[in-house]
């Protein structure tokens, strides 16, 4: 058998993502990607017919004995999808996937404006269905969900035996409706509930803004994913920046689980300078593919970008490459994927997805499951990475324990001090407490009932949201011009 001609007709952009899916919108945007490709088998005349693998007729007799004999009945269409599910599954490659006829319409009707659903991009990670990134403005980002936290269990249900995209579905509804997600969060003891609403979610993905440090006027582009309009939406924006002078710039990319790769690519000919590529992409047989821009020079003003945990693919492409050509990355360690999948209509409606290269940072490193290392890593105050308390029983004087500990640090956090964190409720925390409550228009008790849990972490989170105390920022803003 001559071996076939494989032509890959690139139909739009190669996806990238952190995750594995976006949860309200399907697998095939875990990437935020929206491309779709064909690959078509091409011959040259004269090679014969395609050979079967020696050991298919084992999949075709077990088809047929399965159909024949099976005592349960089965659908043809539930064996044939196993069965690519299966192989899938041997790759012991999260983003690998398989997407039926049912998902990809909906996945096709959703890509075209917003979609509804929580708004969190998800990944299976240690064979935990694990929250890569909430998307801004979300319920999922207005329910205080953050990057590594595992989801235990949906409306009571456990996850065990599902996969990725059965997980989805269960998250996954109708604006309006309810789901109550478990959560374990790494480093706390106790798990919690969270009830989220399900809302439209916005595809809007670039966020200008602008600061005056030290007299000199600053640009903020903060980038939410890398979709179809990011590269011209985010270029547009920072045209307008430099119309209107700045004298440095902030790109953050926190919380951006991936994207598009010609949208990050096209983000990145504005910065990195043709002398050196952007970007590698590896082949299976190691050949590598530099990437190149336009650019005969970096930009006049300092630039410096902002990462964390949730900075994923795409995110990590345009961190490592700034990086690598001497601009300051602020933040955490990015979440570590560094891998470039594609997805590939089979024919009758359904799509899979498979990684297809590897992509390296302008230097030649590979970051999978390492991540960018920032240049300055800093830490956010020790009340963003607390979670909310379930409360059976209020808590009060002279109790103890992590759930007050956990109280304590979001006191002191919102400026109630307590003056100790070691989950003793003393006198101090009671008067904390209290001074909270009044502020809050809460009845004045010096006790954690639910009420007030409720609406202390509804204030941690309003803080989170709206950058009150964000050290990362301060930082990449700071050292613009040390």
């Amino acid at each position: 058998m001559k071996k076939q001609h494989i032509v890959l007709l690139l139909l739009a952009a190669l996806v990238l993502g952190g995750a594995g899916a976006y949860i309200g919108v399907t697998l095939a945007q875990s990437d935020g990607g929206t491309e779709q490709k064909d690959i078509i088998v091409e011959g040259t005349g004269d090679e014969e017919e395609t050979e079967l693998p020696e050991n298919m007729s084992k999949v075709v007799q077990a088809y047929g004995l399965i159909q024949e004999h099976s005592l349960k009945d089965v659908k043809e269409k539930d064996l044939i999808e196993g069965a690519i599910q299966g192989m899938l599954d041997t790759l012991d490659d999260p983003y690998s996937t398989y997407m039926d006829i049912e998902t990809m319409e909906r996945f096709n009707e959703q890509i075209e404006s917003s979609f509804e659903g929580i708004g969190a991009e998800v990944s299976m990670v240690n064979d935990k269905v694990t929250i890569v990134a909430p998307i801004k403005d979300s319920p999922a980002e207005e329910a205080g969900l953050r990057p590594n936290d595992q989801i235990d269990t949906i409306d009571g249900e456990g996850l065990e035996g599902l996969d990725l995209n059965e997980a989805v579905e269960k998250i996954r509804g109708e604006r309006g409706s309810e789901v109550v997600l478990e959560i374990d969060r790494p480093g706390v003891s106790d798990t919690f509930k969270t009830t989220i609403v399900r809302d439209e979610i916005p595809l809007e993905t670039v966020y200008p803004d602008t600061k005056t440090i030290d007299g000199k006027k600053t640009g903020i582009l903060e980038i939410t994913s890398f979709s179809e309009t990011t590269a011209q939406d985010f270029n547009d924006e920072l045209a307008k920046l430099e119309e209107e002078g700045i004298e440095g710039l902030v790109i953050d990319v926190r919380g951006n689980p991936g994207g598009l790769l010609d949208a990050v690519e096209d983000i990145l000919k504005q910065f990195v300078p043709k002398d050196t590529p952007f970007v590698q992409i590896e082949d299976q047989e190691g050949e590598k593919a530099p990437q190149y821009s336009d650019l005969k020079q970096k930009k006049e003003y300092p630039i410096s970008v902002v990462t964390d945990e949730g900075s994923a693919s795409a995110s990590e492409i345009l961190a490592v490459a700034m990086k690598e050509i001497g601009y300051d990355v602020i933040g955490a360690t990015t979440f570590g994927k560094g891998t470039v999948q594609q997805a590939i209509p089979l024919g009758d409606g359904s799509t899979m997805k498979l990684t297809f290269y590897k992509w390296l940072s302008p230097k030649g490193n590979w970051i999978n499951e390492k991540g960018v290392e920032p240049t300055l890593e800093q830490a956010q105050p020790e009340y963003y990475y607390t979670n909310p308390v379930q409360i059976d029983e209020p808590l009060t004087y002279d109790h103890t324990g992590d759930k007050i500990k956990n109280i304590q640090v979001m006191l002191n956090g919102l400026g109630f001090k307590t003056d100790r964190e070691d989950g003793y409720f003393d006198k101090a925390t009671e008067e904390a407490v209290k001074a909270f409550q009044q502020e809050n228009d809460v009845k004045v008790t010096g006790e954690v009932d639910e009420k007030t849990a409720g609406l202390i972490e509804a204030k941690v989170v309003e803080n989170i949201r709206n950058g009150k105390d964000d050290q990362q920022l301060k930082k990449a803003l700071d050292v613009l011009y040390e």
